[in-house]
């Protein structure tokens, strides 16, 4: 078959040293770019050619027949199957926008590690398919910047900041690489109305299609279903219709005293506190995202992303701390390259990954 399209670009790469050499960018430690950034002053030039005969004939083109059965039953099977798959799994991600994909994406590289990911909307991607207000640039603050790298996205890069030219870039990369992995489905248009709670631990989520959760007022009685996992992330974001529900939950029960409430606006003290406060805030379940900002009232960042990231990255390996797997938590990374050398955290600089 004739290709398609040659990209010819002035992107660099570069050999890239592990993360198990302890190079991440998880701890600080500078490491080298994978891509020449777009800089504001000199835009990127590049050239494509396309291949004058395509595959197949546009004129005449025909689609080999189906039974329509055929359809329902590839799309049902395949679906119940992963609900079986998943009704007992590792982790459970409830939540994916840009602190949960980060957080899947981070977890998933360890094969070994089976990832659900809730999401209530049909559309996964949160608030970061734009930027603020509407507009559609994404401000990431360095050094954040790094994990753009690792995921391959061009950037206009400034002194302390970078910013992609679309916000969505950043979405659909890193939810086409992530959801190519064999150890990870997303259920969207799923909502987690409840928590699974045993001997004070959390152990999973109660679920339900979204358009039943949003009518359960307008219907009779429609109940829920479980699934149970090792460990749940929650990164439900602010305050809002499905926002913040994990940590609303939580004080609802009696398994924390109080949800403070999202500060004022302060973007250089939010990113931090977003960051350095994500944690497991009780045994079993963890916080991550705008959702930290809620629990302990610390300051919304408006339209900057990069804790979002950072803070996803962070609740990934604390989770694979608490499933007893090589982390950058506790520093049992290290072990990672002679146990299992596919697994990469995000930033790292090598060519091994995770088979997807």
């Amino acid at each position: 078959m004739a290709a398609m399209a040659t990209i010819i670009t002035s992107l660099s790469s570069s050999p890239k040293p592990s993360f198990l050499d302890n190079k991440s960018s998880f701890h600080g430690t500078p490491i080298a770019s994978r891509i020449t950034p777009i800089k504001s002053s000199s835009p990127q030039s590049s050239t494509i050619s396309m291949s004058l005969t395509p595959a197949y004939d546009l004129q005449s083109f025909k689609f080999q027949p189906i039974k329509e059965s055929y359809v329902a039953h590839e799309m049902t099977r395949r679906y119940m199957m992963d609900m079986i798959t998943y009704a007992d799994t590792d982790v459970i991600i409830v939540g994916a926008g840009s602190a949960g994909l980060s957080c899947a994406y981070e977890i998933s590289k360890n094969p070994n590690i089976c990832v659900a990911i809730i999401e209530q909307s049909v559309s996964p991607g949160g608030g970061a398919w734009l930027g603020g207000q509407l507009f559609s640039a994404m401000v990431v603050r360095k050094p954040a910047h790094r994990f753009l790298d690792e995921l391959g996205i061009q950037y206009d890069e400034q002194e302390d900041y970078v910013v992609i030219k679309h916000a969505a870039l950043f979405t659909s990369t890193i939810m086409s690489k992530l959801l190519a992995r064999p150890n990870v489905k997303l259920f969207n248009a799923v909502a987690a109305e409840d928590l699974i709670v045993k001997g004070n631990r959390v152990a999973g989520v109660v679920t339900n299609w979204a358009l039943v959760s949003m009518n359960h007022n307008t219907q009779s009685c429609m109940d829920p279903n479980v699934m149970e996992a090792k460990v749940v992330v929650s990164s439900c974001g602010h305050d809002g219709p499905f926002g913040a529900t994990g940590v609303k939950r939580l004080k609802s029960i009696g398994m924390i005293d109080s949800v403070l409430g999202m500060q004022a606006l302060d973007m250089n003290a939010a990113e931090d506190a977003i960051v350095r406060l994500t944690r497991e805030i009780v045994p079993g379940m963890i916080v991550t995202g705008m959702e930290v900002a809620e629990i302990d009232g610390s300051p919304r960042m408006g339209p900057t992303f990069g804790a979002m990231m950072i803070s996803g990255q962070k609740a990934a390996h604390l989770a694979l701390k608490a499933l007893g797997q090589p982390n950058a938590i506790d520093g049992t990374f290290s072990e990672a390259g002679r146990a299992q050398p596919e697994f990469v955290l995000a930033a790292a600089e090598t060519e091994e990954s995770v088979d997807a």
